[in-house]
């Protein structure tokens, strides 16, 4: 129980819940202009390798962050066409470009460093969560998420256009124009979340998203697509993966079974949320 209620625990917390964070950020900005966003796992783990490839090719962490950032904002440009322009179905595109990234990922990984697994190490990255600037990054993606929403003329057009289309219309908004520079905004939020995760690692590995942007999914159904609520839940879960590494070092019980630990809180948010929904519906 010490290490839980310990500083240690809190940083570790903190860190495995900034990627969540960051995805998140990606999908209330998309889902708020009525753009679902499957695509999150895909730009995530294809802004990851951006990451990786800025960082050895130029040492510069600046550079990685940049790279990650415009990775992000074209993987979700492709599928904000895909849906506004192409009307394609967005589980669909989202789902596909998914596919794609993990096929893409490792093709190029072999292409750039004859490896179909990871890249090499990225020299010279800072351990401590305080001085790694990626953090901060995403920390600032939250609180710019979080502004833009709720104090913003974009952030007003973002909801207008996802809640009532037609009125946003009628009124001069371009709906698709702002749908498409929503999705852009999601690119960079859910791209600097991928190269957190390069930059924490200190390389790119193959998979390496792990199901983080599927997470931020349902860490936005738990908030309301509310960024605020969006992050709190996200630092929830990654108290729950911090406990999980605890329990696993601690207590004698199958590493398997404690892996399973942060989803089944997940799932079991969702089924509390899922009922309370009904029970409202109803009432």
């Amino acid at each position: 129980m010490s290490r839980v209620l310990s500083l240690d625990f809190l940083g570790q917390a903190v860190r495995v819940a900034l990627p969540y964070m960051g995805a998140a950020m990606g999908g209330v900005l998309s889902e708020r202009a009525g753009i679902v966003n499957v695509a999150l796992e895909g730009t995530m783990l294809v802004a990851a390798l951006a990451a990786a490839w800025g960082a050895l090719s130029t040492g510069s962490v600046v550079v990685a962050l940049l790279s990650a950032a415009l990775a992000g904002a074209l993987v979700q440009l492709v599928h904000g066409t895909a849906v506004v322009h192409g009307k394609a179905d967005p589980i669909v595109s989202g789902l596909a470009i998914n596919l794609l990234a993990l096929a893409g990922t490792r093709f190029l990984l072999r292409a750039l460093y004859a490896s179909s697994s990871n890249s090499p190490t990225i020299p010279g990255q800072s351990s401590s969560l305080l001085r790694d600037p990626a953090s901060w990054v995403v920390v600032a993606v939250v609180v710019a998420t979080t502004w833009t929403m709720t104090r913003s003329r974009f952030g007003l057009r973002i909801r207008a256009v996802g809640e009532h289309p037609e009125a946003a219309a009628s009124v001069g908004v371009s709906v698709p124009r702002t749908q498409l520079l929503a999705v852009a905004a999601a690119g960079v939020a859910a791209g600097l979340a991928g190269a957190w995760l390069a930059l924490d690692q200190r390389q790119f590995s193959s998979k390496m998203s792990g199901g983080r942007g599927y997470i931020a999914l349902a860490i936005l159904v738990l908030s309301g697509h509310r960024p605020g609520r969006a992050a709190g839940i996200a630092l929830a879960f990654g108290a729950a993966e911090a406990l999980e590494l605890v329990v696993q070092e601690t207590a004698k019980v199958p590493h398997q079974l404690v892996q399973t630990l942060p989803y089944v809180v997940t799932l079991a948010a969702l089924v509390v949320f899922g009922a309370r929904r009904r029970t409202t519906a109803h009432g």
